[in-house]
């Protein structure tokens, strides 16, 4: 692996544990064993390296709720639903959502972009999969895809706060659980 990855993974790393604020460039550069220089060589700043560590970050994101919603074989619910359950480290957090606790990221807008970009890309693939549902017939008509994907994506980055919070994975899944349950209502039944 080349220094700038080195730089670039161990970016992603800082700023899913520390954040933006509590990422220096000294810290980044330790963990990729690189220096100074050599980052300087790479990249134009911090600022640089991480909106490019939190651009590969969101992409990685994307890409692993898109395998997980496309492989679920099934209905439109079955695929949300697989999202909602899909395997996480709820206690660690959201590493794209991580950085919307951050002042100086939220204020940035080149490096709020990719948390805005890809919270963007998260409600409208979900859109897209219940409006297929509703469109199918796997859904009922009176279901919002817009309005329950926002919820949806809320329910999951809110679940993380609430494992943060108290420490432990249960929150997070009992919220997408419910969020499971209150979607199964919107599912069509024979005769609806």
């Amino acid at each position: 692996m080349d220094t700038a990855e080195r730089l670039i993974e161990s970016a992603q790393e800082l700023l899913w544990e520390r954040g933006y604020v509590g990422t220096s460039p000294k810290a980044i550069q330790d963990r990729a064993g690189a220096g100074q220089g050599s980052m300087y060589h790479h990249f134009r700043g911090k600022p640089d390296l991480a909106l490019t560590a939190m651009r590969r970050s969101a992409a990685q994101l994307r890409a692993e709720a898109d395998a997980q919603m496309d492989a679920a074989d099934g209905t439109s619910f079955d695929r949300a639903k697989a999202y909602l359950l899909r395997e996480r480290d709820a206690v660690r957090g959201c590493r794209v959502g991580r950085m919307t606790m951050d002042p100086e990221v939220v204020a940035d807008d080149d490096l709020r972009e990719p948390v805005r970009e890809t919270f963007a890309w998260l409600r409208e693939r979900l859109a897209g999969i219940l409006a297929e549902g509703v469109a199918a017939g796997e859904l009922r008509p009176g279901l919002d895809p817009v309005d329950t994907a926002a919820t949806l994506a809320a329910v999951v980055q809110g679940g993380y706060v609430l494992a943060r919070a108290a420490g432990s994975q249960e929150p997070f899944d009992q919220a997408v659980r419910g969020a499971v349950g209150l979607l199964s209502g919107w599912a069509a039944h024979p005769g609806d």
